[in-house]
């Protein structure tokens, strides 16, 4: 049975624009929602959802696949890189708030446009023979979330929109990919798209995480390794990759402290 409901982007103080993402769903179907329009306050002017213009190199699902099996929370992702002596919820909470007065601040101080990136080469990650990757010695947790979550839908299906109706889905375009393994660690509280992720967290790159993001495509670094669904090696093939990419034309985020 086809349902038909208005999501309302919820956003972190002080980083995001509010939006409006309406979406059509079925549930039983083999094909996840699709969004139908895009209500985004950013220029003060409501907008269409932008097609990914690197979609050919993203390798659609093929319209023969099989349906996916549906990915779990961000949540439930990000309790694997949870180990002994992580923070408490309400210690986490806390550290979510000075983030967020980083954010306020960082913002207030930014006056020009900030340079494009080179990953850090000193806190490398490796990606593991089946795709994943694996977070260095000695990173956060904020980190390691972000890396368990990218790892649990690291090989899921490309299509255009996936991921924008629930973080829970069983495919994932740029952007749905990039805000599930943000979720995990609390830098999200929902989907969000490419051109949102250019007013996300603070400009510049980070140390440990390096959003880059443009009108239609946008993809991340994180602990040196590129976290991106443009030039994987086939439909199904791993979004983590070790080969950095021209940065031309993205604009660069990160959240003050990672």
């Amino acid at each position: 049975m086809v349902r038909r409901w208005v999501v309302v982007v919820g956003v972190l103080a002080g980083c995001l624009p509010g939006a409006v993402l309406a979406l059509t769903s079925g549930h039983g179907s083999s094909r996840a929602s699709r969004p139908v329009l895009l209500a985004d306050r950013k220029q003060g002017t409501g907008t269409g959802l932008i097609p990914d213009p690197e979609a050919a190199k993203s390798f659609p699902e093929p319209a023969s696949a099989p349906p996916h099996a549906l990915a779990k929370t961000p949540a439930v992702a990000a309790t694997r890189a949870v180990a002994a002596g992580a923070p408490t919820d309400a210690e986490v909470r806390q550290e979510l708030r000075q983030m967020r007065a980083a954010v306020g601040a960082a913002r207030t101080a930014a006056a020009t446009a900030t340079a494009v990136p080179i990953p850090s080469p000193q806190v490398g990650a490796a990606v593991l023979p089946r795709g994943n990757a694996q977070p260095p010695r000695g990173a956060p947790l904020a980190v390691a979330r972000v890396i368990a979550a990218g790892n649990a839908i690291a090989n899921f299906p490309y299509r255009w929109g996936g991921g924008h109706a629930s973080f829970v889905d069983n495919a994932y375009d740029c952007s749905g990919s990039v805000s599930y393994a943000l979720a995990a660690a609390g830098l999200l509280g929902a989907p969000v798209t490419s051109g949102q992720l250019m007013q996300w967290g603070a400009p510049g790159p980070g140390k440990w995480i390096s959003v880059m993001a443009s009108d239609g495509h946008t993809y991340m670094y994180v602990a040196g390794l590129r976290f991106d669904t443009s030039g994987r090696s086939g439909p199904f093939g791993s979004r983590w990759q070790a080969a950095a990419r021209s940065n031309a034309g993205f604009v660069v985020r990160h959240w003050p402290g990672l």
